[in-house]
């Protein structure tokens, strides 16, 4: 059985991911635009909110929740596929890279990446609240309606492909194999070594029915034996990453991160299996493709790791001076560091430096932000809403700077500004339901 990896990326990606933060959640996606599921809450921007520019109106950078922080969470992280989509598209024209960016398959690549690397984070999160606040609890209750929701996604793009029979098939398969996840979860916790053998022997049979049924649904493009293998190393990541959870291990952070990882590979071969099944247009290897699939894979990422922190800041004791905060935020810093890595491969190591600064700066004050509504400091609260807008005029001088015009500086501070909004608005319903509501 093979390891999966998470892709290396190119050098187009690299000098694609130099300018990616300054778009992000820039709009929410569209299933035309990249056959992902919509943002479950509009987020329609006053004209006041859409000329705040290089910051002084404050209205461009007010918290955007519903109160549900699962749900405000993964609405933040949706907006990165369509930003993904966007600059694949550009730098695959600019640079002249092989393949279609949005082709059919490409974009059947693309939202297969996002729904099951969400699945793993969503997975998380799920069992680090039931472990929290109990698995019978109201907020693990959220927790889990949010995951069955990217369920519901994940058979709808399988529907969508083999009919609404095979849909329902999908829904049941993959809900069972979530049950078996809480139940290793709730065994774990407890010490309890038979039930979690039970509960692996569960998700073993999982693997066996699941490789079978996209055997068939791709009429043999999928080999049942190559899905098990795919999926029994998501068994097995996913199950280490619930055990360090359960032990309450700083590794658990990066165990989750690999277990997301994985999932890369397995949605590029699933992609490929259907789209050649279905007759799609374009190819989902080709290097187009690949960029935005890598390219969806790290801007999700970056919110669900500072969702991530901020819940453990809420949930441990001694917040954000705990041990368990440090390592979320190291696993996070560590995405920092690569993105600076990529804008230095692209204008130098001067450059690098500057970038580095500014973005450790900008999450520096979202956990200003988060310290402050947990411990009812208004005052402090609003400072770290106005560092950063602030922040959004500097991240857009520094990309104009650096793509020499081709990437406008109030362009950059109005796409930053969806991005705090709805970020922001994630710590506010964290905080109302895991600190306030405590």
């Amino acid at each position: 059985m093979s390891t999966l990896r998470p892709t290396r990326t190119s050098a187009a990606v690299a000098a694609a991911l130099a300018l990616t933060l300054s778009l992000t959640a820039c709009g929410a996606s569209t299933d035309e635009d990249t056959g992902s599921t919509p943002p479950q809450q509009e987020t329609t921007m006053a004209p006041e909110e859409t000329d705040a520019m290089e910051g002084g109106d404050m209205s461009a950078v007010m918290p955007m929740g519903t109160g549900d922080p699962f749900a405000d969470a993964r609405t933040a992280a949706q907006h990165m596929p369509g930003t993904a989509a966007t600059l694949a598209a550009g730098f695959s024209a600019a640079l002249e890279i092989p393949g279609e960016v949005d082709s059919e398959a490409a974009a059947l690549r693309a939202t297969m990446t996002a729904l099951l690397q969400e699945h793993v984070y969503l997975a998380g999160i799920a069992v680090a609240t039931g472990y929290t606040t109990g698995l019978d609890s109201a907020e693990f209750e959220a927790a889990a309606a949010t995951l069955d929701e990217n369920s519901v996604a994940l058979a709808d793009a399988v529907g969508s492909l083999a009919g609404d029979e095979q849909r329902e098939t999908f829904l049941g398969l993959w809900r069972e194999h979530i049950g078996y996840f809480v139940d290793y979860a709730a065994a774990a916790k407890e010490g309890d070594d038979a039930g979690r053998e039970a509960a692996l022997e569960s998700l073993q049979g999982y693997t066996q029915d699941a490789g079978a049924f996209f055997e068939e649904v791709s009429g043999g493009e999928l080999p049942a034996g190559d899905i098990a293998a795919s999926l029994e190393m998501h068994v097995s990541t996913l199950s280490a990453a619930i055990d360090d959870l359960a032990a309450g291990s700083p590794e658990a952070y990066a165990s989750l991160r690999e277990a997301a990882g994985h999932v890369g590979e397995g949605a590029a071969v699933i992609a490929g299996g259907l789209a050649t099944a279905t007759e799609m247009s374009g190819d989902p290897a080709d290097e187009a493709a690949t960029l935005r699939a890598d390219l969806t894979a790290l801007l999700q990422e970056h919110v669900y790791l500072a969702g991530v922190a901020v819940f453990t800041a809420y949930t441990t004791e001694g917040g954000t001076e705990s041990e368990a905060f440090t390592a979320a935020a190291e696993v996070l810093d560590a995405n920092t560091v690569a993105l600076a890595d990529a804008v230095g491969s692209l204008a130098g190591p001067e450059q690098r430096e500057a970038f580095l600064g500014l973005w450790r700066e900008h999450i520096g004050y979202f956990v200003d932000y988060a310290v402050a509504v947990s411990t009812g400091d208004e005052e402090a609260a609003d400072m770290a809403l106005m560092e950063l807008d602030s922040y959004r005029g500097e991240a857009g001088a520094f990309f104009e700077e650096i793509s020499g015009g081709e990437l406008p500086a109030d362009a950059v501070a109005e796409g930053l500004a969806m991005h705090v909004q709805t970020l922001a608005g994630a710590i506010d319903s964290l905080n109302a339901a895991l600190v306030q509501g405590s």
